[in-house]
């Protein structure tokens, strides 16, 4: 199913970042040539993974 925005398997996300946090990640972004929502899939990811034992947790109840 596509939403609004006709994204297929992506879904819009809004937040706020610290500003030093946000320089950095445009930089890395920059130099890397990775846009952003790559870049955030990837460090969602990495901490989904860090807390999956928590998650595991809650389903087993």
């Amino acid at each position: 199913m596509n939403n609004k925005r006709g994204l297929k398997k992506r879904t819009p996300f809004a937040s706020t970042l610290d500003i030093e946090l946000e320089k950095k990640f445009k930089e890395l972004s920059d130099i890397t040539r990775i846009n952003q929502s790559r870049l955030l899939d990837e460090a969602i990811g990495d901490l989904l993974k860090k807390y999956e034992h928590l998650l595991i947790e809650k389903q087993s109840r």
